[in-house]
């Protein structure tokens, strides 16, 4: 591959924070929310719908609200991290309960690695991420350049 096969992104020190949890998993995300309160209310912080909302009304940490994730929700933190406007994702879900919205949270999960966009599937992770030396700096990462890959494929047809 060529140097131009990939761009480089960075995440600024402050950090643009989805918070995402399964019905089974909200109480869980907002005893981390507030455990790490003090970290989190340095960043920008938005979740899906009543997470976000109970986020909020339960930690006092401003979180802007989406949709829920069978509403689109999980679409719509997707399309944030397409949009460079998501640095990360603390998504609780549920391993042991079927979603109605499974196709959509696998689809978030792909784009958030397709962006190599850091992503917390569970506690621990969620623990080791937000307490990283990598939390208050700016951060560099390389991602493969889609439009020249798009480019690239389109002269071959």
């Amino acid at each position: 591959m060529l140097q131009d096969d990939f761009i480089t992104l960075t995440l600024q020190k402050q950090k643009n924070i989805a918070l995402i949890a399964h019905d089974n998993e909200k109480h869980a995300l907002i005893e981390w929310c507030t455990e790490h309160k003090e970290i989190l209310k340095n960043h920008a912080l938005c979740g899906t719908g009543t997470t976000a909302r109970m986020i909020t009304d339960q930690t006092g940490l401003p979180v802007k609200g989406y949709n829920s994730g069978p509403l689109g929700g999980d679409q719509q933190i997707g399309a944030k991290i397409v949009e460079g406007r998501i640095d990360l994702v603390i998504f609780f879900s549920d391993p042991l309960t079927a979603q109605p919205h499974d196709p959509d949270v696998k689809a978030l999960l792909r784009i958030a690695q397709v962006y190599d966009i850091p992503i917390a599937n569970t506690r621990a992770t969620a623990d080791f991420i937000i307490t990283s030396p990598l939390m208050e700096n700016t951060y560099e990462h390389q991602v493969i350049n889609f439009n020249k890959n798009i480019a690239d494929r389109a002269k071959t047809l």
